[in-house]
């Protein structure tokens, strides 16, 4: 199961199981366990504040930290393809990857092992720098998910000295302008405008009813 866990689609051969469907599984069992430990550390929070912060760690990002971090990389089973253009450093991959073992130890021994092992990776997060919000990551989930595309970033501006610089970013998905946002650095302004985005989105969305 782990070996399963730790295969990339690229290197499976014929009907050898990769690691999509546990990743699936995974996915899941993170969602739960890391709501129940904010649950525990924050027992008077809103539902809103909780799923923000379930959403800033729970992310590809955050998620591809911990597989570096326990040196994941070096373990998966990748074809030559994703070999040769460093499968084994990509974000996508290493968070999938990560997912997909939350899933196997689940799949072995049941919630209680996959709880422990979450907590130890992740206690250290809540409240804490994991729980700054990565607006680029979320509007990439949620846009992928309701709009099948990613959100395009374009620099409009950046402006003043050096020192001061201000950089200006306009945000698009689908074609349709979401948003423009301000920073002192070009990432800044695309978390800036990806806020933006963001909130109007879930605005439309939650007046759809969806």
């Amino acid at each position: 199961m782990l070996q399963t866990a730790l295969t990339h689609p690229s290197a499976a051969t014929g009907s050898e199981a990769h690691y999509e469907r546990l990743e699936f599984l995974g996915d899941a069992v993170l969602d739960l366990a890391i709501a129940d430990l904010l649950m525990r550390k924050f027992p008077s929070a809103k539902e809103g504040p909780l799923s923000k912060q379930r959403a800033s760690i729970v992310n590809a990002r955050t998620l591809a930290l911990k597989a570096q971090a326990i040196e994941l990389g070096a373990l998966l089973r990748l074809g030559k393809g994703e070999e040769k253009s460093g499968g084994r450093e990509k974000t996508s991959i290493l968070a999938a990857a990560f997912e997909a073992v939350i899933g196997a130890i689940y799949s072995d021994g049941g919630l209680a092992p996959a709880q422990h092992v979450v907590e130890q990776l992740f206690a250290g997060d809540i409240g804490g720098p994991a729980a700054e919000r990565d607006y680029k990551t979320e509007l990439q989930e949620l846009s992928y998910r309701h709009y099948r595309v990613q959100p395009v970033y374009e620099l409009i501006s950046a402006e003043g000295p050096d020192h001061a610089k201000r950089f200006t970013t306009r945000i698009r998905i689908g074609g349709r302008e979401l948003g423009v946002g301000e920073g002192g650095s070009k990432k800044q302004s695309e978390q800036a405008a990806a806020h933006l985005a963001l909130d109007r989105i879930e605005r439309e969305l939650n007046e759809r009813g969806n």
